[in-house]
């Protein structure tokens, strides 16, 4: 652009912002026009600050040729992209994958298997897929096969024994707490072997058949250890294998083992007792006998109150009382007979009635057919509103005792991550080697996912993994090869402001801290 006076026919000198581009010239802006010479100085003046007010001091001629420059760069630039990947996730995990320690299993197939099971849980055909179309990593099949075979013949333990160790470290070096319990996982299939067989199910695929799986996690929920047992395996004989092992492999001498209710049984405590092993386990205290639940009815049920009772010489039998729990108690138990009367209205019962569980102890059968709700039954049942107990062989006072055992919902927690993020179940391999494989591939990515849990909350990041993970889900890492040198550079992108929250992830000097 540039300032042109113009003489009009009428003898009137106009002043003008002329914009020259491919050669033709037009007025883009007039200043003014006047006859008199002064008025015209003024005017050409005046246009002469406008166009350094609105162009600067730039050349225009030169200005046009670097923007066909820019564009010409920007073409050549895209025309070299390479690939386009969906990899944030992979970054991310990748580095945690490596503060674990994982990365001492010297083969990238148990990453690749890992950030897969975390970002979108497949079969192993669809992680192959996955892992080149997001991630640009050539997979094949057999080859993820084969290395499920490895896994199970020789790089288990040595999974177990890296997790164990990292989770000292970040406990300071005493583990303390392990929290047991057990699940089942289900097959697609109606057949059964040695391993996978029915048995009951608490997804409630009964008909199907299952395995269990009895997992060991340290306090905060980090996981240590497991064992997979027959699918018709009563739960509480599955214990004390995989206390006794986890002990004898990992050294441990001062600890607590922490289970529910499901598993006590006389054979476990007397098993962990002559083991010298410390436990806190939920107590079946309507199980006991008739002198002790007369002892436990009879107890003022205030707030927070806890009572007393020793069983044995070394263990001690505590009886708590909490008003949340009562509320709680009798909401179920509410909730429970009103379904009962939905089911049971006609005052008959049905052949698929017969066998469901939970509160049909309310009911009362008779002559084969006739169902009737037992108000005296539920009456009783109100007693035991707000009251749980506890046994151990502890020196913890009552109220240590409660707080280790509800520190059980780590566990829980587990399975649901385990089950549902992860999808560990149902299964579809159908040998025993590849089931374990495929329990331990999970095991792997749970401790990961816990890591990156912890590492969000030691630095602030505000976000859950499953938020983490998806936001990282749109960040794009573009691949340009460069044609003179055959160099590919890689530049990561994160462009909105959901990127920023996650920025520090993506900066290889925030993995050094740990």
């Amino acid at each position: 652009m540039f300032i042109r006076k113009k003489k009009n026919p009428s003898g009137v000198v106009s002043v003008q912002v002329i914009d020259k581009s491919r050669n033709s010239y037009k007025v883009f802006k007039t200043i003014g026009s006047s006859s008199d010479v002064a008025e015209i100085d003024k005017l050409f003046s005046q246009g002469q600050k406008w166009l350094a007010a609105h162009c600067g001091n730039r050349d225009m001629f030169q200005e046009a040729d670097r923007q066909r420059e820019e564009k010409q760069i920007t073409e050549y630039f895209l025309n070299n992209v390479e690939n386009i990947l969906l990899n944030g996730t992979q970054l991310i995990l990748n580095e945690v994958f490596k503060v674990v320690g994982f990365d001492a299993i010297e083969d990238d197939i148990l990453k690749h298997l890992v950030v897969a099971r975390l970002c979108q849980p497949s079969s192993k055909a669809g992680t192959v897929d996955y892992l080149k179309s997001y991630f640009d990593e050539d997979v094949e099949l057999h080859k993820i096969y084969r290395y499920l075979d490895r896994l199970h013949n020789t790089l288990q333990d040595k999974i177990q024994q890296i997790s164990v160790e990292h989770t000292r470290k970040i406990l300071g070096g005493h583990i303390g707490l392990v929290f047991y319990d057990v699940t089942t996982l289900y097959f697609e299939t109606d057949h059964s072997d040695e391993l996978r067989e029915r048995g009951f199910s608490k997804d409630g695929k009964h008909a199907q058949p299952q395995v269990i799986l009895g997992l060991l996690v340290s306090r905060d929920g980090y996981p240590l250890s497991y064992s997979i047992f027959n699918g018709s395996q009563y739960e509480g004989r599955t214990m004390l294998p995989i206390v006794e092992d986890f002990v004898k492999r990992f050294n441990l001498d001062d600890f607590v083992v922490v289970a529910d209710s499901g598993l006590m049984n006389k054979t476990n405590i007397a098993l962990l007792e002559s083991s010298n092993y410390k436990y806190i386990i939920g107590a079946r205290i309507k199980n006991e006998t008739q002198e002790i639940k007369r002892w436990i009815l009879s107890l003022d049920k205030t707030e927070g109150s806890f009572y007393e009772l020793c069983k044995q010489p070394e263990s001690r039998l505590i009886i708590g009382y909490s008003e949340k729990r009562a509320k709680k108690d009798k909401y179920n138990r509410e909730k429970g007979v009103r379904r009962l009367q939905t089911a049971y209205k006609s005052g008959t019962i049905t052949k698929e009635n017969v066998n469901k569980r939970g509160y049909n102890k309310f009911l009362e059968i008779s002559d084969n057919v006739k169902v009737t709700i037992n108000r005296q039954k539920i009456r009783e049942d109100e007693q035991w509103d707000g009251l749980k107990g506890y046994l151990t062989n502890t020196k913890l006072n009552a109220k240590q005792v409660c707080e280790q055992y509800n520190g059980l919902w780590v566990i829980e927690r587990a399975y649901r991550v385990t089950k549902g993020t992860l999808e560990m179940r149902p299964m579809f391999h159908f040998t025993q080697k590849r089931i374990e494989a495929h329990v331990c591939i999970c095991f792997v990515a749970y401790k990961v996912y816990k890591e990156l849990e912890r590492i969000l909350k030691q630095n602030n990041i505000n976000l859950s993994v499953d938020k983490v993970l998806n936001i990282a889900k749109t960040v794009t890492t573009l691949k340009i090869k460069l044609p003179e040198s055959g160099e590919t550079m890689t530049k990561t992108m994160l462009l909105t402001a959901k990127h920023k929250d996650i920025e520090p992830l993506f900066d290889k000097n925030f993995w050094k801290m740990f």
